[in-house]
Formats: C-alpha cells, sequence, structure tokens
C-alpha cells in the first residue's frame, strides 16, 4: 500500500506545528501563529489550516501530551521490571507537570470545553495507572485492593512541587512514599 506524499505532509507538517506549539507553551506560555509557523517551518496558512483558532491548537497539544503518557506505559512495562515501569512512569508524569505550566495556564484560560477536556484526560490517565497497577499485582510487587483512582489521587500530590525546587527528588521521594503503601505485605506481619 502506498501513502499518498500529501497526507505524509500534512501529517508531518501539523506534528511540527504540535511540537513548536508546545515548545512556545512551555518556555513562555505564549502562542504566536506567525512564530509557531516560523519555529515549525511551514506558511502561517497552514496553521490555520490545522487550527484555526488558539483554543484549538492548545486543545490538540494537550491531547497529544496525554496520549504520550499513555503510550510509553506498554513501552515501559516491556523494558523494565512492573516497579521499574511505574516508578519510571511517575517520572514522567512529574516532568510533564513540571514543563507544561505554560500550556496549563492556556488551557485554563481559554478553553471552553475544559470539564469535557479534563474527563476525558483523567479517564486516559486512570487507565494508565491501571494497567501500571495490574502488571504490578501479577508480579505480585503490589497488593491485589489497590484502586486505581486512589493510586492517581495520590500522584495528584505532584501538582503542588514547582519546577523551581528539586522536583526529581521530590518526585522520587513521594514515589516511594506512596510505593510503600501500595506494596504487598511479603512478610505477613503487621
Amino acid at each position: 500500500m502506498t501513502v499518498n506524499p500529501r497526507r505524509a505532509d500534512t501529517r508531518r507538517n501539523h506534528e511540527r506545528i504540535l511540537a513548536a506549539a508546545l515548545e512556545s507553551l512551555t518556555a513562555s506560555g505564549e502562542l504566536s501563529f506567525n512564530a509557531i509557523a516560523k519555529k515549525a517551518e511551514v506558511g502561517v496558512g497552514t496553521v490555520y489550516r490545522h487550527f484555526p483558532t488558539q483554543e484549538a491548537l492548545v486543545l490538540a497539544v494537550y491531547r497529544r501530551e496525554v496520549q504520550h503518557l499513555v503510550d510509553v506505559v506498554p513501552i515501559l512495562l516491556d523494558t523494565n521490571t512492573p516497579e521499574q515501569a511505574f516508578r519510571t512512569w511517575t517520572g514522567h508524569l512529574a516532568r510533564y507537570m513540571m514543563t507544561k505550566r505554560g500550556l496549563a495556564n492556556a488551557l485554563l484560560t481559554g478553553t471552553t470545553s475544559r470539564e469535557e477536556l479534563f474527563a476525558k484526560a483523567y479517564e486516559t490517565m486512570l487507565h494508565a495507572v491501571s494497567t501500571l497497577l495490574e502488571a504490578n499485582v501479577r508480579a505480585g510487587s503490589v497488593r491485589a485492593d489497590l484502586d486505581p483512582e486512589t493510586v492517581l489521587r495520590a500522584l495528584g500530590g505532584l501538582l503542588h512541587l514547582s519546577p523551581q525546587s528539586d522536583w526529581r527528588s521530590q518526585t522520587a521521594s513521594l514515589t516511594d512514599l506512596l510505593w510503600s503503601g501500595m506494596c504487598a505485605d511479603k512478610g505477613g506481619g503487621s
């Protein structure tokens, strides 16, 4: 099957625009279609054809970033123990939260369908956490009675970290604390 060169080019442009928009939102929290077009090496009309409004662009960037957090789960589980996969994924989640403050601000100020958007993102993240927990339950490293929603709420503590702080070590500490509460009882003690 041959891929239409025009479609492939359209997909590449779409991805370059999203990457440029993410970089802009991460760095300054602002969007300029002209600056994004320049950075993505496309015409400003191409940006508008893909994303007719700033809100449409912000929403697409947000959805793409959340999807990346979910897409990495099977890769982590294929290349790590379930515990290492959970810990590494928590680091990805923290990095996402620390570097995407501009994206979060743009979502809060410009999105009319926030509730639906955040509900969908929550469901997507809940699925990722559930997948990681199921792998750990099968490996015997965490308790089988864990509620994925409770674990996701606990991970919400990452939102309180500051990008200007030592958030990596604070993420590791939070993950260690969470992990000790999730661990399967190995010794049969209290």
